[in-house]
């Protein structure tokens, strides 16, 4: 049984790694602007992590127009970890709920493609053997939807294209969502403002000054976020007043709660009833108000595995996978 393995989730916006230990790390990579730049950004992050003997991977960066299919995608980024393990052992996360080695995986891409949510799913089923839970997982972009039914997930689909109409994958998420793309024609179709900009007006997370990693590179601060907003109606900071920025960021808020708590009703009907709403991610704000419009009680798995586990909760779902399944 391998004992130290580094789990890594590579996405299209982000790389996360997380060791069995409990370490994690999350750093933002446009894989999308630097396909070739992925293998050095891999062993950079792998080497601010804790000695490993073995490679656990799920990936999402497959999608990434910078690859002209799914198929080419998945190839690719094997291919970097693979330069990055070395000869250390690698297993790839895969929808049968098992791992592949690089090999396998290279013979069969769309297998190993976007499945981190099972990845997670699996993992926090087997910490809660006994409950029926809906599990929320929030990130920069989407937002993953699992019923966990005594220990075992029961996932109606299993494909992107198909959880997509199933509602277990809502296309929304906190740091890289457009407003534009939850309000529609109610705004300027600009990517003037993001999600993350609302729920900083509304103080439901913090300002962060150091984060230039908005639509317009300004900072992350309620009063630069009120501006971004305040194009999204065609006006600036001087035209646009708190009250109407707040009011726009509610709007938005609530729209996108009402969109997901909608795609967790789908996933409920028809099933036993859950005990508990569990919710993790980068973005699990969202979740938290989701469980509240679904009147059940809510756990944080950031109290249960730490914030940053639960930032990089896929990467660590597949450490802890590697150390007990082949």
């Amino acid at each position: 049984m391998t004992t130290s393995v580094l789990g890594l989730d590579i996405g299209g916006a982000n790389l996360k790694a997380a060791h069995v230990g409990g370490a994690a790390r999350s750093i933002a990579f446009p894989l999308w602007k630097h396909p070739d730049r992925l293998a050095t950004a891999l062993a950079d992050l792998c080497a601010t992590m804790p000695a490993y003997d073995c490679l656990a991977i799920t990936m999402t960066g497959e999608l990434c127009d910078c690859y002209e299919s799914r198929r080419e995608g998945v190839l690719a980024i094997l291919q970097n970890v693979r330069s990055v393990a070395r000869t250390l052992p690698v297993r790839v996360w895969s929808s049968a709920g098992a791992f592949l080695d690089l090999d396998a995986a290279r013979a069969d891409p769309l297998a190993v493609a976007a499945v981190n949510w099972l990845a997670l799913a699996h993992a926090v089923a087997r910490q809660f053997p006994d409950d029926r839970i809906l599990l929320i997982d929030t990130g920069s972009t989407t937002t993953d939807i699992a019923y966990l039914d005594q220990g075992v997930p029961q996932p109606h689909a299993v494909t992107d294209l198909e959880r997509l109409t199933t509602g277990e994958l809502v296309y929304t998420g906190i740091r890289r969502t457009p407003i534009c793309a939850v309000l529609g024609m109610k705004v300027a179709a600009e990517f003037f403002a993001t999600m993350l900009d609302a729920y900083v007006v509304q103080g439901l997370l913090p300002e962060n000054p150091d984060d230039r990693d908005s639509a317009d590179g300004r900072p992350m601060t309620r009063g630069a976020a009120r501006a971004r907003l305040a194009r999204l109606r065609c006006a600036d900071a001087e035209t646009f007043s708190e009250e109407q920025a707040l009011l726009l960021a509610g709007r938005a808020i609530e729209t996108q709660r009402s969109v997901v708590a909608q795609a967790c009703h789908r996933v409920l009907t028809g099933r036993p009833d859950v005990q508990r709403v569990i919710v993790s991610g980068s973005g699990s704000i969202l979740g938290r108000l989701v469980a509240e419009r679904l009147s059940k009680p809510v756990a944080l798995l950031a109290d249960r595995w730490g914030p940053a586990l639960s930032v990089c909760a896929c990467a660590y779902a597949v450490a802890l996978l590697a150390t007990i399944r082949a």
